[in-house]
């Protein structure tokens, strides 16, 4: 042993190759980083995604009567319905009367459980997995997701899913969604002000407009 040591401060003494007894010193410590990578604890905003989409995947997985109902109360303690309301309605709800607003806030409600339950619907027999999140300012979270299917061909990419995801007063809410890196609200925001401009301004024709979609989107037979 003492021989060996002494190799060994030589070899360092006379600057003679070394790298052998790096690289085993590299596999040994690699599986250590492995270890510590695959063992990163899940941020709170993406065991939030995670616990919560699961539920709702499961919710529209039931054809019983009740999923409607229990689907729009499960997106009502998730989402913060009333924000992205206001952001999709974006500069008309500056001049809008308090009536056509609670009008406007009204039907989308239930546009959006409509809207989100059929774009969730599409995952019927899958499961999305979160692959990592940002953080875009304090409280204010980007959880990517990518949806899995034991079913499915393995050479097609699998689709990314994101959830842009808020702390408001001491609890986490999601305020919009992505699908293949569209945001359903951006989206939403850019279709109501091409309905208002194309009708005067006019918030209750995109009132009843909503009201028109929502019952498509109830039949299945809404564009998507």
């Amino acid at each position: 042993m003492r021989d060996m040591i002494f190799t060994l401060l030589a070899a360092f003494k006379n600057r003679m190759p070394v790298r052998p007894l790096m690289l085993i010193g590299l596999v040994l410590f690699a599986p250590s980083l492995a270890m510590t990578n695959s063992a990163r604890a899940a941020t709170p905003a993406e065991a939030f995604v995670s616990e919560n989409i699961q539920k709702g995947l499961q919710i529209l997985s039931n054809r019983g009567p009740q999923r409607a109902s229990q689907f729009e109360s499960f997106l009502e303690g998730l989402t913060d319905i009333s924000r992205i309301g206001r952001f999709t309605l974006g500069n008309a709800r500056r001049t809008a009367s308090p009536a056509d607003i609670a009008a406007f806030d009204a039907a989308f409600k239930t546009y959006a459980v409509a809207v989100y339950q059929s774009r969730l619907s599409a995952y019927s027999g899958q499961t999305l997995k979160v692959t990592g999140s940002t953080q875009n300012a304090p409280g204010d979270f980007t959880v990517m997701t990518v949806t899995v299917d034991s079913g499915a061909d393995r050479s097609q990419q699998p689709l990314t899913v994101g959830f842009r995801v808020v702390s408001e007063q001491g609890r986490m809410v999601v305020i919009d969604v992505s699908v293949a890196g569209v945001w359903l609200s951006i989206e939403e925001r850019d279709q109501f002000s091409a309905f208002l401009s194309q009708h005067n301004g006019s918030i209750p024709a995109l009132v009843t407009h909503l009201d028109q979609q929502t019952a498509l989107l109830r039949s299945g037979n809404a564009a998507r």
